[in-house]
């Protein structure tokens, strides 16, 4: 559970901060809240660890996205590249600003095949968000190239690889923005919570006003009298979430040093499996460590290990079949169940072509995914767990 097995005085010393000036709300209130300002210095601190020159936090990774979407200009008539395992909010996002979601398939590092998305362009993509699950970075370099012969943007979606890096930069900044969650499961946690990234002025202002229903955030006037240059909506995170980003981001280094150690362990416990093969890792340096992915040569081995490993106490996860993150399992988004009785923006009369995500056209997500078990890494390793993870191994060598 990364951050979260680390809450403890200091995010409680930050939060004490907030409580005692009674002002809950990121703006306003300058007078009572006696210079405590916890989500702009939040933001400010994540902007200086990721060497990025903006960042604004938001209410959840999924509002990240959608907030930097609209910064991007990306809406009706649009489509977006997106790979095929993700966390269903990478595409609700897209459908949320009326554009139109584009599966492509994904590659060894379990991310986004940079070919793939080649192609899927048409003359109607707009943008591709690839996608660094599990904590690992996916071939970045190679789908900027791609992003820059077709004149696309690109937005890194990043909820799962917080702190993590490629040849030395740091997730969520290479593309034009970047978004990061915070919610309890993360590598940081705020509870709930996301934060976006951006070198452009240009890019951050319009997050910053669509945020906020639109409010220019002019220092020199009441917030009541602000002006405002475009509509909006309400995505501001709360002072007592940046209260607790703060505390979380100062243990970061320490939640990712922790998890490579622990990962190491218990990879050379499956480097002795016979057949066993680890996810592609386009830059082990850049990996936080928060899963181990490891694939077998079929399926029915890799089911045949999983629930060998689960009857001694080893839980995996086997993400063809998790509900959540692959899109052949969505069966509400297959059927194109928007929130709205007419379907849109699938049916959306600016959209003209007929959309179908069909797993023959991901067949390396199919193949991949059905050999690949992924196992969570903890911060804290309870006493006697490796021994555990080991004895779990052992049988399952056996069976195998």
């Amino acid at each position: 559970m990364a951050g979260a097995e680390l809450i403890g005085i200091e995010e409680m010393r930050e939060v004490q901060d907030v409580l005692e000036t009674g002002v809950l709300m990121r703006y306003g209130f300058d007078k009572e809240r006696r210079g405590v300002y916890k989500v702009q210095a939040f933001e400010e601190a994540f902007a200086r660890y990721c060497g990025a020159k903006h960042a604004l936090g938001v209410t959840s990774g999924s509002a990240a996205l959608k907030v930097a979407l609209k910064a991007l200009d990306v809406g009706p008539g649009d489509e977006v590249i997106v790979p095929a395992f993700t966390f269903l909010a990478t595409y609700e996002a897209v459908l949320e600003v009326g554009a139109i979601p584009i599966m492509a398939d994904i590659d060894e590092t379990l991310n986004l095949d940079p070919r793939s998305a080649e192609s899927r362009v048409t003359d109607c993509t707009k943008a591709i968000i690839p996608v660094h699950m599990c904590g690992a970075p996916a071939h970045i370099d190679r789908i900027l190239q791609v992003a820059k012969k077709h004149g696309l943007k690109v937005l890194e979606d990043n909820a799962q690889g917080c702190g993590g890096s490629f040849k030395g930069k740091k997730l969520g900044t290479f593309g034009e923005m970047g978004i990061f969650s915070f919610d309890y499961y993360k590598t940081i946690t705020t509870g709930e919570g996301g934060m976006i990234l951006t070198d452009s002025k240009d890019l951050y202002l319009r997050a910053d006003w669509y945020h906020d229903h639109g409010h220019d955030h002019n220092p020199n006037v009441s917030r009541a009298m602000e002006g405002r240059f475009i509509l909006g909506f309400n995505y501001r995170m709360n002072e007592i979430q940046g209260a607790l980003g703060l505390a979380q981001l100062s243990k970061l280094d320490r939640v990712i040093g922790e998890q490579r150690k622990n990962k190491a362990a218990i990879r050379s416990i499956l480097e002795g499996v016979r057949g066993v093969q680890f996810r592609e890792m386009p830059d082990p340096d850049g990996d936080t460590a928060t899963f181990l992915a490891f694939n077998l040569p079929d399926a029915a081995l890799t089911k045949k290990c999983q629930k060998v490993l689960a009857e001694n106490g080893v839980d995996t996860i086997y993400y063809k079949e998790n509900l959540w993150h692959y899109v052949p399992n969505w069966e509400h988004f297959l059927a194109q169940a928007t929130a709205s009785s007419t379907k849109y923006p699938f049916k959306d009369p600016c959209y003209k072509k007929e959309i179908v995500y069909r797993r023959e056209d991901i067949p390396r997500a199919e193949d991949i995914l059905g050999r690949t078990l992924v196992l969570p890494i903890s911060v804290r390793m309870p006493k006697g767990r490796l021994d555990v993870i080991t004895r779990a191994v052992e049988k399952a060598k056996k069976a195998l």
